[in-house]
């Protein structure tokens, strides 16, 4: 009909009601693995154990007709509940693996198959939720004592009230100590989160404070020079000019402070890189030991900060340490920093971040040093030309926690 408007088609309700229930919860199990960094499909692997229930048959009297109508009606609502312990909230989820375990003592008596739903349903009953592993084990407990009273009285063979149990509470005890290292590494992760933002917040304060220091005093200046050249011209006054030029000369000044201060800011800090190493490295079940970095030229530090990058990176790849140690030191009109490590050693060829370092280094007018014996771990030594004005380099001291 012309003129009128056309129908809109909403979706059918059980589309949307299926959508619901595939949609991840924001505090569900799979929603924890994607902010993880990892694939959503990442715990169906584990769908693969799945598999007992076709190898059980043939582990007795064989593929029947109600064992292939048990599956095709229980399997669908395994996957079902599978998924729900997975994407529902946390606080649902045990209820959908004590329905798995309920599902499976229900068929125990028919379907010998139905055991790996009580595996399952005991190992996701910890997946689902974050409660302390002395209760989870009391859960395991109670259900096991549950699963044997049923088997007894449907007359299972006694490997079965053994090997049950014993594999319900391996597997579940592993996925206890990965969930407890999840959330370890989930802590750490905000603890370096918050870390970074800390130290992004007083970097930003220092900037501020030097911003002002460096300009307030100025500007005011000027303004002050300008105000007074404004009222010497207005009486013909000849110092007008030469106030003028004085406030010229002010602002020029400050230009090419503020010029030195971004520069300086841009700069990689050699302090702040020795902040990110160590973090880095204990990430990395590597404990750095690191001194005080000296008083140096803004262009030796920037070199010297990204030597330093470059060299933990390769401890963290290759090194396979335990302990790394940064020290430095003054040898004549020589700047020299060592970076050693425990680790594997035997360094043969020259990849492309060593190869870096030494174009880093060649281009401040130093030499970069490797020792990587076999078995001994590697030490790098690079050695650094510095002015006359530079000031003495205090003696190294070692910081067990990364300060002095």
């Amino acid at each position: 009909m012309i003129g009128s408007e056309r129908p809109r088609l909403d979706p059918p309700v059980s589309s949307s009601w299926l959508a619901s229930l595939l949609r991840p919860a924001p505090d569900s199990s799979m929603a924890d693995t994607v902010r993880r960094g990892k694939s959503a499909w990442t715990d169906a692997v584990h769908l693969l154990w799945s598999v007992w229930i076709v190898l059980t048959p043939l582990l007795g009297r064989g593929f029947t007709l109600r064992w292939a109508l048990i599956t095709l009606v229980s399997y669908p609502l395994f996957l079902f509940l599978y998924a729900r312990v997975l994407l529902a909230p946390r606080h649902h989820g045990p209820r959908y693996a004590l329905c798995m375990v309920a599902m499976a003592l229900v068929l125990l008596p028919w379907y010998p198959a139905g055991l790996t739903y009580f595996v399952f349903g005991c190992v996701l009953l910890r997946v689902s939720c974050r409660d302390g592993w002395r209760r989870y084990l009391l859960q395991l407990a109670g259900l096991n004592v549950l699963f044997c009273t049923v088997a007894l009285l449907c007359d299972y063979p006694w490997q079965s009230l053994v090997w049950i149990p014993a594999l319900s509470f391996i597997v579940g005890m592993v996925m206890n100590v990965e969930s407890i290292n999840q959330q370890k590494d989930a802590a750490l992760q905000l603890s370096q989160d918050e870390v970074r933002r800390l130290a992004t917040t007083a970097e930003r304060e220092r900037i501020g404070r030097d911003l002002h220091d460096l300009l307030g005093h100025t500007l005011s200046l000027i303004t002050l020079k300008l105000e007074l050249a404004g009222k010497l011209y207005d009486r013909d006054d000849t110092r007008a000019r030469q106030e003028i030029g004085e406030a010229e000369a002010i602002a020029r000044e400050a230009l090419a402070q503020v010029r030195s201060a971004v520069t300086g800011i841009r700069a990689s800090d050699l302090a702040g890189e020795l902040a990110s190493a160590r973090l880095l490295l204990e990430c990395q079940q590597v404990h750095l030991q690191y001194a005080v970095p000296p008083p140096m030229p803004a262009e030796v530090e920037r070199g010297l900060a990204l030597v330093l990058r470059e060299a933990a990176t390769n401890i963290v790849r290759h090194a396979r340490a335990t302990q790394a140690q940064v020290v430095f030191m003054q040898e004549g009109r020589q700047l020299v920093m060592q970076i050693r490590d425990d680790g594997r050693g035997g360094m043969q060829a020259e990849g492309n971040g060593v190869c870096g370092m030494r174009e880093r280094v060649t281009a401040l007018g130093g030499q970069l040093q490797v020792q990587s014996p076999r078995g001994e771990g590697t030490v790098l030594t690079v050695r650094v030309p510095l002015a006359a004005a530079t000031l003495p380099v205090p003696p190294p001291s070692l910081a067990q926690d990364g300060a002095a």
